[in-house]
């Protein structure tokens, strides 16, 4: 099994977060990711933020340093949607 782990630092926003999130399945992290985007990003639990948090994940562990600008991805459709 994969590690897995979503970084905040790839999707900035108002509140410069540095959180990163690692588990070893992708039900654990999720839960991790869904608890960090309710309570710190003030979104409302929702089929769709799941959805959306699960798109985000990558395998391995997260960069010790925060990515450059413009290498999340997909940041351009992402970014506005879980922070």
């Amino acid at each position: 099994m994969t590690r897995k782990f979503i970084d905040c630092r790839e999707f900035p926003s108002d509140m410069h977060c540095s959180v990163a999130i690692s588990a070893d399945s992708e039900e654990e992290l999720l839960q991790a990711a869904v608890d960090h985007a309710v309570s710190v990003h003030h979104h409302s639990d929702s089929p769709e933020l799941r959805q959306q948090l699960r798109l985000l994940f990558k395998d391995g562990m997260p960069p010790e340093h925060a990515p450059m600008p413009g290498q999340a991805g997909s940041a351009d459709s992402a970014t506005s949607r879980p922070h």
